[in-house]
C-alpha cells in the first residue's frame, strides 16, 4: 500500500513538473514572439523613415535612399542635399523622356566602365553605402544604364557635333580669359582658338539643356513633401 502512495505520489509530482515545464515554454515562446513582433514593427518604421518620399515627378517617386545613393555614388553632385535633389529631379525629368524617345543601349564595355566610376566616386565608403541604402550590385548597373541612355539622349537630341563659329569662340575667350592661361599669362588667341570653340560649344549646350530642362519642369507636376 504505502508502495503504491509512493508511485502515485511520484507520478502526480513527475504530472506537476511537468506542467510547470509546458506553462513555462509556453511563457518563453510567447516572450520571443512579442520581442519578435516588438523588432519587426521597430525594423519596419526604421525602414520607413529611411525610405520616406523626398520628391515625386509627374508620378514617380523619389525616396531618402535614392538621393543618398545618389549622391554617395557620384549621380548628383549637389554640395546640399537640396541641391542633390533638384538634380536629381532632373535626372528623372530626363528619365521620363529617355522612356519616350529611348536611345541606343549603352554597351557592356561603357557600363562597366560607368560602374566603375560609381565605385571611385564612392571611395572607401562603396560597401557601407551599399548596405545603408539597399544598392545591390545589380542597381549599380541599373543607375550606370540610366546615366548613359541620359547621355545619349543628350547627344541623340542637342546632337554632338554643334560647333561655334569663329566669331563666338573669340567671344568666349574675351569673357573668361582665366580658363585660357599658361603660367599666369594670357594665351594668344590663335593659340587658344581650338579649345575657346570646345568651351564656347559646351556652355552653349549646356545652356540648352538649361532651357530645355525649365520647359520640362514646367510641363510636370513636381511635388517636394514637407519633412
Amino acid at each position: 500500500m504505502n508502495s503504491e502512495g509512493r508511485i502515485q505520489n511520484s507520478e502526480r509530482n513527475a504530472e506537476r513538473n511537468a506542467g510547470r515545464s509546458r506553462r513555462a515554454l509556453r511563457s518563453l515562446c510567447l516572450t520571443f514572439c512579442l520581442l519578435n513582433s516588438a523588432f519587426c514593427i521597430l525594423n519596419s518604421s526604421a525602414q520607413q523613415l529611411v525610405d520616406r518620399v523626398v520628391a515625386r515627378v509627374g508620378g514617380n517617386a523619389i525616396t531618402l535612399t535614392e538621393l543618398q545613393a545618389a549622391r554617395g555614388f557620384g549621380i548628383v553632385s549637389g554640395q546640399s542635399d537640396d541641391q542633390a535633389l533638384q538634380q536629381l529631379i532632373d535626372r528623372q525629368l530626363l528619365l521620363i523622356e529617355v522612356g519616350r524617345f529611348p536611345p541606343e543601349e549603352p554597351t557592356e564595355a561603357a557600363l562597366t566602365a560607368e560602374v566603375q566610376r560609381e565605385r571611385e566616386a564612392a571611395g572607401a565608403r562603396a560597401a557601407e553605402l551599399m548596405i545603408t541604402t539597399g544598392t545591390d550590385e545589380s542597381r549599380l548597373r541599373d543607375l550606370a544604364r540610366d546615366t548613359l541612355r541620359i547621355d545619349g539622349y543628350i547627344d541623340q537630341r542637342f546632337g554632338t557635333a554643334q560647333q561655334v563659329t569663329q566669331d563666338e569662340a573669340a567671344a568666349y575667350y574675351e569673357a573668361h580669359p582665366e580658363a585660357f592661361r599658361r603660367n599666369g599669362a594670357l594665351i594668344p588667341l590663335e593659340e587658344a582658338l581650338p579649345r575657346a570653340k570646345e568651351l564656347a560649344n559646351a556652355e552653349r549646350r549646356r545652356s540648352q539643356l538649361d532651357r530645355w530642362l525649365a520647359d520640362l519642369r514646367g510641363r510636370t507636376d513636381i511635388a517636394i513633401p514637407m519633412p
